[in-house]
C-alpha cells in the first residue's frame, strides 16, 4: 500500500519517523508492531522500508517453516552475507555451520546470536541498516530466540530492527522489547477507506455497521466488500455477528480463491507451500503438475499474488487460506512436486520436509531422510528442528522398532531444546514400540528429568531413582549420574520431602562408587545424608578438588552448595569463575543464566556488588530472551546486602509462595536466609531472629549454617543470649570438622557474640584476621561492624570509631547500603560526624561501563570485549568514549590510572 494511502496513521508514522531519525543519528532502535491480522502492520513496514536511510533487508515468518531451524534468520541475513568475512573466526564459523554453509560441531545459539549482532554492525558501518521481520509469530524458535537476543544488545550500531507480530497471539513472543500497538482506524478514516472499494451507493446505516463490525481493520475494510452486491453488503457479509476479523478474512479469501480456475488454485497452493519465493523453482514444480504459466493471470488480476523477481502474496492470510482450502490429497501432490524439483544436495532438509508431507502413509525411505535431516539440524544447534524431523520420521516408520527409537530421540531433542512439556506424550508413544532394556531405562530417566524440570518437587526424585535402578545393570556411569540427580532433587525438596533424601541415599549407596567427579559427589552426598556432616567432609573435599567446571559444567549446580557446606571459599570462587567464563566463552545458552547467577553470589560475598549486579542483569536478559529462568539466589543476595527492602520482599514473597506450592524446600531456606540478612543489615533484629529460626528448622545443604550465623547475630542483638550461645555450639559441629579459615573465622565471630565476655575482644580480632579479606570482604566488614558496636558499648569510643569507620567506608564503597547506614548510625553515636561519601566520576560509571573499562585495562580489544559481553565492537567503542568523558581522559593508556 503506498504511503499516501495510510489513512489514520499519524501517530504510528510519527513514531516510525522518530525511529529512523535516531538511526540516522547513530543509535540503534528496536520496535515490535503488534496488532490483529489486517490491522496494517505490513503497510507500516512498507512505509518504513521506503523511507530507510540506507540498505533495508526483510524477512517474514512462514507458518509451514516454523520447525526448520534458522529459516527466518537465514532469510534476513542472506543479503548481508558479503560482510561475513569481516567477523571474528569463531562467529563466522558458528554462522556458517548454523546456516548449513559449512560442517562442524553444533554451534550454540548465543555464539550465532553474537555473529548476527556483529554482521548487523558490519553492514551498518557505512550507512544505517534497516532490518524488518514480518509475521514474527511464525518465526522458527531458533530465529526468534536469536533475534530477541540481538534486539536486546543493539545500542550504537545505527541499526533499526522492527518486527510485526499478530495479536492476539503468544504475548511472550519478543517479550520485553519496545512495542507499538496497531489498532483499527478511527471511524472517519475507516469510512473514507471503505468508500474506495464499495461497488456503489449503500445505506449510511449499513456503511456504519460495516465499519463497526470490522472495528476499523484496514484489510477487512478493503477485502470483505469485494465481489459483493449492495444487497449482500446490507446483511453484514452474510453473518449475524462480527466474529474474529482474522477468521472472517480467512473465510473471505478462501471464498475468493474457490472462485478461481482449478489450475490457478493449484498455483496458489504451490506458491504458499514454497516459502522462499523462488519463482524459477515454482515454475518447475508447476510444470510437473501440468499447470501452464497463464494460470497466474486470474490470481494476479484478483490482487491475491504478485509474480515478479520473487513470489509475494497480498497478505499472509492469502497464503494460509490457499493451503487451508485445499484437501489433504491435493496438498500431498503439490508437496511431492516441490520435493521433486528441489536439489537433494543443496536443499536436503526442505526436500525431506516436502517428502514427509507428500507421504500418504508409512514410508521407510522418507523416514530415513528425515532422520538424516534431524542429524544435520542437531549439528547446527537446531534441537527444536531436530525434534520436529524425528517426530515426523517416527510417524512414517513402518517398522515398530525404529519408530520407537525415533520417538524417544524426538523426546530427548525436545527436552534439550527447552520444551519438557512435550516429553511425556512422546515417551508414552515410545514405550508402545519395542525398546531394548537400555531404551526403556532411557525413557524412565528422560521422563524423570522432564518432571524435575517442570516441577522440582518430590515426584522428580522418586522417578529419577526408578530410572537409576534400571540403569544399574546397563550403564553404571549413567546410573550414578541419575542417582546424583535424584539426590540433588531430594535435597532441593528439603524440608518438604518427608525423608526422601535418606531413601535416595540408601538406594545410591548400593551402587559401586565411581572415581569421576559425579561418582565422588554421589559418595560424599550419600555420606552427608546417611552418616552426618563430619563423615562427609573428606569425600566431599575430594569431590570438589576433582571438579573442574570447564569439564563438568553440568555438575556446578550441586558443586556450589557443597562448597558452601564445607566453608570452602576457594572452591566456591574457582568453580563459579570457571563456570561463568566457560559458559560465556562457549556460548552454552542453556547453562549461562544459572552460571552467571552462581558467580554473582560469590561476587556479593567478595564485596563486588556492582559486578554482581551486572551479572544478575545479564542473566535476567538472557533468561527473558531464551525462556530459561535463572536461579533466584544471586538477585536475592544482592538485594539483601543492598538493604533494598521493598524490592527484596517483592521478590522473596512469590518465591516462598511458589516454593511451598511446588514442594521446593530449599528455596524456602534461600528466601528465609536472605530475609534475615536484610533485617540484620537494617538493624531490625527481632524480625531477623524470627525468620532465622524458621530457616534453620531444617538442615538444608549449604544453607543451614548460613541461617545459624544470622540467628546468632540477631539473637545476641535482641537480648536472647542463651539462644545465641546454643546456636554457636550447633555451628561448631560444622566449623570444627570443616577447618577452613572461613569456618574458623565464622566460629570466632559467633563466639565473640555468644561466648564468654572475657574472650569477646580476642574472638573478634581472630575473626577479622582469619576471614579471607579478598573472597569474603563482606563478612570481614560485618565482623568489624560488630566489633565496633561492642567497643562502643564498652565505652571505648576511640577504638570503636576506628573499627566503625572502616566498616562504614567498606560497606559504602561496596554499595551495601543497609549495613552502611547501620554502621553510620553507630559511628554517629561515638560522637563522630558522618559525611556521606561524595560521588566520584568512577562511581558515576554504569555497571556495564565499569565492566568494559576493566576489560580494556586488561588489554582486551573491542571485538574481544564485545565477545565477552555479547555486544558489537561499535557499541563497546561508544561506551568507552562515554567512560573517557566521565573520567576526564582521552585514551586507553590513561584508564588504569583513572580507575585506580
Amino acid at each position: 500500500m503506498p504511503t499516501e494511502t495510510l489513512r489514520g496513521r499519524r501517530r504510528e508514522l510519527a513514531e516510525l519517523d522518530r525511529l529512523l531519525a535516531d538511526v540516522r543519528g547513530g543509535r540503534s532502535r528496536v520496535l515490535v508492531l503488534r496488532g490483529e491480522a489486517g490491522a496494517g502492520k505490513t503497510a507500516l513496514l512498507d512505509h518504513l522500508s521506503s523511507a530507510a536511510p540506507g540498505p533495508a533487508v526483510r524477512a517474514a515468518g512462514v507458518e509451514s517453516e516454523t520447525e526448520i531451524a534458522y529459516a527466518g534468520l537465514q532469510q534476513l541475513c542472506s543479503p548481508l552475507m558479503g560482510h561475513l568475512d569481516r567477523l571474528p573466526e569463531p562467529q563466522r564459523e558458528a554462522m556458517a555451520v548454523g546456516f548449513g554453509l559449512a560442517s562442524g560441531p553444533a554451534p550454540d545459539a548465543l555464539l550465532v546470536g553474537l555473529a548476527v549482532l556483529s554482521l548487523f554492525a558490519e553492514a551498518a558501518s557505512d550507512e544505517p541498516l534497516l532490518c524488518v521481520v514480518d509475521d514474527a509469530q511464525w518465526l522458527d524458535r531458533m530465529s526468534e530466540v536469536i533475534l530477541t537476543f540481538v534486539a536486546r544488545r543493539l545500542d550504537a550500531e545505527s541499526v533499526a530492527l522492527v518486527f510485526a507480530a499478530r495479536s492476539p497471539g503468544d504475548e511472550r513472543l519478543l517479550t520485553g522489547l519496545p512495542e507499538m500497538r496497531v489498532a483499527g482506524l478511527p471511524d472517519a478514516d475507516a469510512r473514507a477507506l471503505l468508500e474506495t472499494v464499495l461497488p456503489g451507493p449503500i445505506d449510511e446505516r449499513v456503511r456504519d455497521r460495516i465499519v463497526a463490525e470490522t472495528q476499523g481493520n484496514p484489510l477487512a475494510l478493503l477485502e470483505l466488500p469485494r465481489g459483493l452486491t449492495p444487497a449482500e453488503l446490507a446483511f453484514g457479509f452474510g453473518g449475524p455477528g462480527p466474529g474474529p476479523v482474522a477468521g472472517r478474512l480467512d473465510q473471505d479469501f478462501q471464498r475468493r480463491i474457490a472462485e478461481l480456475p482449478a489450475e490457478t488454485r493449484t498455483l496458489l497452493v504451490a506458491a504458499a507451500l514454497e516459502p522462499v519465493g523462488d519463482v524459477p523453482l515454482l515454475w518447475r514444480a508447476l510444470e510437473r503438475l501440468g499447470v501452464p504459466p497463464g494460470a497466474a493471470g486470474p490470481a494476479e488480476a484478483a490482487g491475491l499474488i504478485e509474480l515478479g523477481a520473487r513470489v509475494r502474496f497480498r497478505h499472509p492470510l492469502v497464503r494460509s487460506a490457499s493451503w487451508r482450502s485445499t484437501d489433504a490429497a491435493a496438498l500431498r501432490v503439490v508437496h511431492r512436486a516441490l520435493a521433486d524439483v528441489l536439489d537433494p544436495h543443496q536443499e536436503p532438509d526442505r526436500r525431506a520436509w516436502h517428502l514427509a508431507h507428500a507421504a500418504a502413509g508409512p514410508d521407510a525411505a522418507v523416514a530415513d531422510e528425515l532422520e538424516r535431516s534431524a542429524d544435520r539440524a542437531l549439528s547446527r544447534g537446531g534441537r527444536a528442528a531436530a525434534a520436529a524431523f524425528l517426530e515426523r520420521a517416527a510417524e512414517l516408520s513402518p517398522d515398530p522398532k525404529p519408530r520407537a527409537t525415533r520417538t524417544l530421540a524426538a523426546a530427548r531433542a525436545h527436552f534439550l531444546a527447552g520444551a519438557p512439556a512435550r516429553v511425556p506424550e512422546l515417551l508414552a508413544a515410545a514405550e508402545i514400540g519395542p525398546l531394548d532394556p537400555l531404551g526403556q531405562a532411557g525413557v524412565e530417566r528422560l521422563r524423570a528429568q522432564a518432571a524435575f524440570w517442570l516441577n522440582h518437587g518430590r515426584d522428580a526424585a522418586r522417578a529419577l531413582v526408578a530410572a537409576a535402578r534400571r540403569l544399574e545393570e546397563l550403564d553404571l556411569p549413567a546410573a550414578r549420574e541419575t542417582y546424583l540427580s535424584a539426590l540433588g532433587a531430594a535435597l532441593h525438596t528439603g524440608r518438604l520431602g518427608d525423608g526422601d533424601a535418606r531413601l535416595v541415599a540408601e538406594a545410591a549407596r548400593a551402587v559401586a562408587p565411581g572415581d569421576d567427579p559425579a561418582g565422588l559427589l554421589l559418595t560424599g552426598l550419600t555420606t552427608w545424608v546417611l552418616d552426618g556432616f563430619p563423615a562427609s567432609v573428606e569425600p566431599l573435599t575430594r569431590a570438589l578438588a576433582a571438579l573442574d567446571a570447564r569439564e563438568n559444567l553440568g555438575l556446578v549446580w550441586i558443586g556450589v552448595p557443597v562448597a558452601h557446606e564445607l566453608f570452602d571459599d576457594q572452591a566456591w570462587n574457582r568453580l563459579t569463575a570457571q563456570a561463568a567464563g566457560f559458559a560465556r566463552e562457549t556460548g552454552i545458552r542453556s547453562m549461562l543464566p544459572a552460571m552467571l547467577t552462581f558467580r554473582a553470589g560469590a561476587l556479593v560475598l567478595a564485596g563486588r556488588l556492582d559486578e554482581a549486579s551486572e551479572l544478575v542483569g545479564e542473566a535476567d536478559t538472557l533468561g527473558r530472551a531464551t525462556g530459561l529462568v535463572a536461579q533466584p539466589s544471586g538477585p536475592l543476595n544482592l538485594l539483601a546486602y543492598r538493604g533494598a527492602e521493598r524490592q527484596a520482599l517483592d521478590l522473596m514473597e512469590p518465591i516462598e509462595r511458589d516454593a511451598l506450592a511446588r514442594e521446593e524446600g530449599r528455596l524456602v531456606a534461600l528466601a528465609g536466609h536472605n530475609k534475615a540478612v536484610l533485617y540484620n543489615g537494617l538493624g531490625r533484629y527481632p524480625e531477623a531472629l524470627h525468620v532465622a529460626r524458621q530457616t534453620i528448622a531444617y538442615e538444608d545443604l549449604g544453607f543451614w549454617h548460613w541461617g545459624l550465623i544470622e540467628l546468632i547475630e540477631a539473637a545476641a542483638r535482641s537480648g536472647s543470649a542463651a539462644e545465641a550461645a546454643e546456636a554457636a555450639e550447633r555451628l561448631r559441629e560444622r566449623t570444627g570438622p570443616a577447618g577452613t579459615n572461613w569456618a574458623t573465622g565464622i566460629q570466632s565471630l559467633a563466639d565473640a557474640l555468644a561466648g564468654p565476655p572475657t574472650r569477646t575482644e580476642r574472638y573478634f580480632r581472630e575473626a577479622i584476621e582469619l576471614l579471607p579479606a579478598d573472597r569474603l570482604s563482606v563478612m570481614v566488614a560485618r565482623a568489624r561492624l560488630l566489633f565496633g558496636e561492642w567497643l562502643r558499648r564498652e565505652n571505648r569510643r576511640a577504638e570503636a570509631r576506628s573499627e566503625l569507620r572502616i566498616a562504614y567506608e567498606s560497606f559504602s564503597s561496596m554499595g551495601a547500603a543497609g549495613f552502611a547506614e547501620r554502621a553510620g548510625r553507630e559511628l554517629t553515636a561515638t560522637g563522630e560526624t558522618v559525611r556521606k561519601r561524595g560521588t566520584s566520576a568512577r562511581e558515576e560509571l554504569t555497571p556495564q561501563e565499569s565492566q568494559i573499562a576493566r576489560l580494556a585495562v586488561a588489554g582486551r580489544t573491542n571485538p574481544e570485549i564485545g565477545a565477552v559481553l555479547f555486544l558489537s565492537p561499535r557499541t563497546v567503542e561508544w561506551h568507552l568514549r562515554k567512560v573517557f568523558a566521565k573520567l576526564g581522559i582521552t585514551s586507553r593508556r590513561e584508564l588504569a590510572g583513572a580507575l585506580a
